[in-house]
């Protein structure tokens, strides 16, 4: 047969594997049905390669519209397009960014691009492909019993693996080694069968994923090149030839890979798109992320209802720990924060109405001091001093308050609700305040009403004693009220 080698690839590639979307299609149905090689071959079935195959199915998404890969927010007009470009031009692809920028999640969801199911020899250790194997046990088959060797089907879940680098990762674990149990059975260790395949090779024909590609060490990295480029590898002093059909991409911290010289230069060379991830650069996509991500508050105790301004604090108090000085930039702040953070601010939002028998769980301002546990955990500090890190969250909390609150509102148009307070009114609020207080609060303070109507057109009363904290707060926080903490309580006077 008549052999074309790939622009990026001395894997010898057959031109039969380059087959049309509509020609494939059609044929990969009646395909399945095959349960040996020569049905398969009567079937025409024609295999691609992985990247042909996921470049075909890009393709067809694309010109259907389709969204690529559902639950990935923020990335529509940076990230994607330049994956999608890496795909259609058959690159290996390494992911740059800081820790919970959605890189494992992308690489998995590079899953959704290849076929549901290929055609492998049956019982092949790396999948071979009926049509052209490349393991000794397979081309043995083959030559003793032909096109009656026994296929099956593997689904693209099966074709995926990733693995996590480590200083302590092997060449065994990554390409293979000579297993003994082989060569006490009494084969030779030059034998190609006394090999046990280690995990790039137990998914040829699929995805494999390196995360945190820069604690590998070098030796180890160039193995990962040689299998990558060259298609070979030694194991124990014996040659091993590998023209692998695998899509290896990897994951790094941009601090790790450019800055530590950790990266074996003919490695980095060999990934042909070099992808940086970053955060969500809108508040809206944290606020997506933070919905979607969060652990669902069942509503059969109390309805759980998150008003949008406490929806921004949550966010904005990530966006400003991404710009402290007070926080180690290089390790970033990842969306998890966002997310634990959320979670926490509607868990004691439910148990308090779950303790004084309420119907609807609201979030308010008393309820943020509770997420500093859960945001410490997500913070590296940078030079600051040991028990002061609760004192930078709450001034995040602060500044996140004061932002969001001059988003919606200005002190000046609350200036007959600050007339009560000089006037010598002092209001007591807490995180155990049942809702009724807040309500008499409106009605007590001219002015209130007004200012709750461009918070909420149609306030519940759970939304009423949140509003009313937000406002009390933002008039603190721009210098119009005094607050103080007594007993567990606080209170806010002129």
């Amino acid at each position: 047969m008549e052999r074309l080698s790939h622009p990026r690839n001395t894997a010898q590639i057959p031109i039969e594997r380059v087959v049309s979307l509509e020609e494939g299609e059609g044929k990969i149905v009646n395909a399945r049905k095959a349960r040996t090689i020569q049905e398969l071959r009567d079937s025409g079935y024609k295999p691609l390669s992985v990247k042909d195959e996921m470049r075909k199915n890009l393709v067809a998404k694309i010109r259907k519209n389709e969204e690529l890969f559902p639950g990935i927010v923020g990335y529509e007009d940076t990230v994607i397009p330049q994956l999608e470009n890496a795909i259609l031009s058959g690159q290996d692809i390494i992911f740059l960014g800081e820790r919970g920028q959605a890189k494992s999640r992308l690489i998995r969801a590079l899953t959704s691009l290849m076929d549901d199911q290929v055609p492998t020899i049956a019982g092949c250790e790396i999948h071979d492909n009926p049509f052209d194997p490349i393991c000794r046990r397979c081309r043995d088959l083959i030559a003793s019993d032909g096109d009656q060797v026994e296929i099956e089907w593997l689904g693209r879940d099966e074709r995926y693996g990733e693995k996590l680098a480590t200083p302590d990762t092997t060449i065994a674990d990554l390409i293979g080694e000579v297993d003994p149990i082989r060569v006490a059975e009494g084969r030779y260790l030059a034998d190609e069968l006394t090999i046990h395949y280690g995990l790039i090779p137990r998914h040829n024909r699929g995805i494999f994923a390196i995360n945190e590609l820069p604690d590998l060490a070098e030796r180890i990295q160039v193995g990962l090149f040689n299998i990558m480029e060259e298609r070979d590898v030694q194991i124990r002093g014996y040659r091993l030839r590998l023209p692998l059909d695998v899509f290896v991409v990897a994951s790094a911290n941009p601090e790790d890979y450019t800055n530590r010289g950790r990266i074996i230069t003919p490695l980095k060379d060999r990934y042909g798109a070099q992808i940086r991830t970053h955060y969500p650069r809108q508040v809206e996509a944290e606020i997506n992320i933070m919905e979607q991500e969060s652990a669902p508050f069942p509503n059969g105790d109390a309805k759980v209802t998150v008003p949008n301004y406490m929806k921004e604090i949550i966010a904005e108090i990530t966006r400003l720990a991404r710009r402290s000085p007070d926080v180690n930039q290089r390790s970033g702040v990842s969306v998890r924060a966002s997310i634990a953070d959320y979670e926490t601010l509607v868990a004691n939002a439910y148990r308090r109405a779950i303790r004084l028998g309420e119907k609807e769980a609201v979030p308010r301002v008393s309820d943020l001091p509770y997420i500093v546990p859960s945001l410490a955990g997500k913070l590296e500090f940078e030079m600051v001093e040991d028990g002061k890190e609760d004192q930078v969250v709450d001034k995040l909390i602060q500044n996140a308050c004061a932002t969001v609150f001059n988003r919606y509102l200005t002190a000046s148009e609350l200036e007959d609700v600050v007339v009560h307070f000089r006037n010598g009114i002092s209001i007591e609020v807490s995180d155990s305040t049942p809702t009724d207080e807040y309500v008499k609060m409106v009605k007590q303070l001219k002015g209130l009403e007004n200012a709750l109507s461009k918070l909420d057109a149609k306030p519940t009363p759970g939304v009423t004693a949140s509003c009313v904290e937000f406002i009390l707060e933002g008039l603190h926080l721009n210098k119009r009220l005094n607050k103080d903490k007594v007993a567990g309580k606080i209170q806010y006077r002129g």
